[in-house]
């Protein structure tokens, strides 16, 4: 049998989800919501609520939490570094990776389309998801407990930000390079858009003077267009 189908069976219950990265709730209700997605509760209408408004509230613990979390921790930066790092930390792939870190997506309930179609390796939904997660602990437990939860992923997260320099705008970055080069400001182009409306793919190419300098995708415009810069980075042996 395939190990991978097999997996997407056999779903991580909350009980043990929290048992396996040692968190524990006093309302295991709040809990369920947070691992529960939009598509799981269009196929299940017995589940009572979806993730999203616990997505909506965990959104603004986590940049409230940040912000505090670095002021503290970094009192020599000034407040656009300061305003750079938090963006950085609390982007959608950083969230992501720390979804990943946690293994989130084997407890997430779906609907089997949303399973089929890789949405538990999807960025955006694993994003959403720990944001879901932070709103139901700050529910169940207060700011203390959120901050004893992600602050180890904090300090690992911020020094890799600090060491490859990803506080910074690729897209800014790369304009200065070939500014000072005397060059024109890089063009961005799409070169294709594929799949379906909820997961469009964009892949785009960086132009400089009429030469490609980098292609990068994402799931949307603004993410390719930095995924492309920072290929450019990357080819010019910069980043």
């Amino acid at each position: 049998m395939n190990p991978i189908k097999t997996r997407e069976i056999q779903l991580e219950s909350p009980a043990e989800f929290t048992k396996r990265i040692n968190l524990s709730f006093s309302n295991p209700l709040l809990l369920s919501r947070a691992l529960t997605h939009t598509s799981y509760l269009n196929e299940h209408p017995e589940a009572i609520e979806d993730n999203e408004r616990l997505e909506f509230l965990g959104d603004a613990v986590l940049d409230f939490l940040v912000g505090s979390w670095l002021y503290n921790h970094y009192p020599e930066m000034r407040e656009g570094e300061l305003t750079r790092m938090r963006a950085a930390l609390v982007k959608t792939e950083q969230l992501a990776e720390f979804a990943m870190q946690i293994d989130l997506g084997a407890a997430i309930r779906l609907g089997k389309g949303e399973a089929q179609a890789g949405g538990r390796k999807r960025k955006a939904l694993l994003c959403a998801g720990f944001e879901a997660l932070i709103g139901a602990l700050y529910l169940d437990a207060g700011l203390v407990k959120v901050l004893d939860f992600i602050q180890p992923m904090l300090v690992e997260a911020s020094r890799q930000i600090l060491l490859e320099h990803k506080d910074r705008d690729p897209k800014s970055i790369l304009q200065e390079i070939v500014q000072a080069n005397g060059d024109d400001p890089p063009e961005y182009r799409i070169v294709s858009t594929t799949g379906p409306e909820h997961m469009k793919t964009f892949v785009v190419d960086v132009i400089v003077n009429g030469k490609k300098y980098g292609s990068g995708e994402g799931h949307s415009k603004q993410a390719a267009t930095k995924s492309a810069a920072r290929a450019a980075l990357e080819n010019l042996g910069m980043d």
